[in-house]
């Protein structure tokens, strides 16, 4: 059955089904269909069977997090241990690790940029989440935006910038990148965005529980009161819905309505480079 809000428009359930893939597709559909819907029950796609896919799916040779778990240690006993992560979540006794910070040189700078690694368990859970946030946002999501998303990449947009550049009458282009984005999102809008299209507290509380995470350093444990950390699986979906309605709809709705000329942006994650003309 369909519940009504009156200022978010209808709640929807998308009721059970032990295929995810298949799960996805109709997940999608509903979303595409209905973009003003908010989705009620998601957490359950989060199975032992979507996890043991999920498993399937990651790279063996990824770095392990603060528990040293590899993804081959951990797929020896592969079944008994989802069975008994699938219980902990039914449960609400699931709790992410914080994860393994180290530095990596930054391409381009002399400056080292911080990557987060996840434990090989918060891996499959990120991995499970991402998908079903995919499949909805990816319904949303402007035209504009490029990295991160299936199918794109970052030869698509200089493609398309290049075409704008040669083709369109320009006066200026504007060459951004916010300073410390990964690390400074502000968690309480996150969520908030989140929640115009996801009503599921439980698949909501499991995303707040990966941002409250923490990270571990030098051996000691930081809290992480802002912020989703480069690395994550689960952090690149997450930084696009934030930009989508932090950056890409007030430009779309704001930016553009506002120019006397023709506007464009070309985003890449937090890279973007907005392109006007006035008339």
């Amino acid at each position: 059955m369909t519940q009504w809000s009156p200022y978010r428009g209808n709640i929807y359930h998308t009721g059970g089904g032990n295929q995810m893939e298949t799960e996805l597709v109709r997940i999608a559909k509903m979303a595409r269909e209905k973009p003003k819907e908010r989705f009620t029950t998601l957490i359950h796609h989060i199975n032992q069977e979507s996890l043991m896919g999920c498993h399937q799916e990651i790279s063996g040779r990824k770095a392990s997090g603060i528990d040293q778990v590899t993804r081959r240690e951990y797929g020896e006993n592969l079944a008994d241990n989802v069975a008994n992560l699938v219980e902990r979540m039914k449960r609400q006794a699931y709790k992410p690790q914080p994860v393994r910070r180290v530095y990596i040189p930054k391409e381009g700078s002399k400056k080292m940029r911080p990557l987060g690694i996840p434990s090989y368990e918060d891996k499959l859970v990120q991995k499970g989440v991402a998908k079903i946030l995919n499949a909805i946002y990816e319904q949303d999501f402007l035209d504009c935006s490029f990295g991160f998303r299936p199918g794109r990449g970052c030869h698509d947009a200089l493609k398309v910038l290049n075409h704008i550049i040669e083709k369109k009458k320009t006066n200026y282009i504007v060459d951004a990148d916010i300073r410390g984005f990964f690390d400074n999102v502000d968690h309480e809008w996150l969520m908030k965005f989140l929640e115009l299209r996801i009503a599921d507290p439980n698949l909501l509380r499991l995303i707040k529980r990966f941002l409250k995470a923490g990270v571990m350093e030098a051996g000691i444990i930081y809290d992480t009161p802002q912020g989703t950390p480069q690395g994550g699986i689960i952090s690149p979906i997450l930084a696009n819905v934030y930009l989508h309605y932090a950056l890409d709809l007030w430009f779309e709705k704001v930016v553009k309505k506002q120019s006397q000329g023709e506007a464009y942006m070309v985003r890449y994650a937090d890279d973007c480079a907005p392109r006007a003309h006035a008339s």
